[in-house]
């Protein structure tokens, strides 16, 4: 199975997502509602995993101060 929205159903995108950010639940309490939600777009079929994933890390190359998912403490 591939990872591109055009390869998979949104049902697919939705366990790749969960099965993905699943190790987060022992670590803090908020982290998982914020960091899938900042993946509703490829769960959607609106954007790829790689252009969210660039967006996300582009603030850490920029230097420029980025919100953190979900307030998680973590990021």
């Amino acid at each position: 199975m591939g990872y591109l929205i055009s390869e998979t159903t949104r049902e697919e995108r939705e366990q790749i997502v969960a099965e993905s950010l699943g190790y987060m639940d022992a670590f803090c309490d908020g982290c998982m509602a914020g960091l899938a939600e900042m993946y509703q777009d490829y769960i959607d079929g609106k954007r790829e995993l790689k252009d969210i994933n660039m967006a996300f890390h582009a603030g850490y190359i920029s230097g420029e101060e980025q919100p953190s998912p979900g307030g998680c403490s973590m990021y």
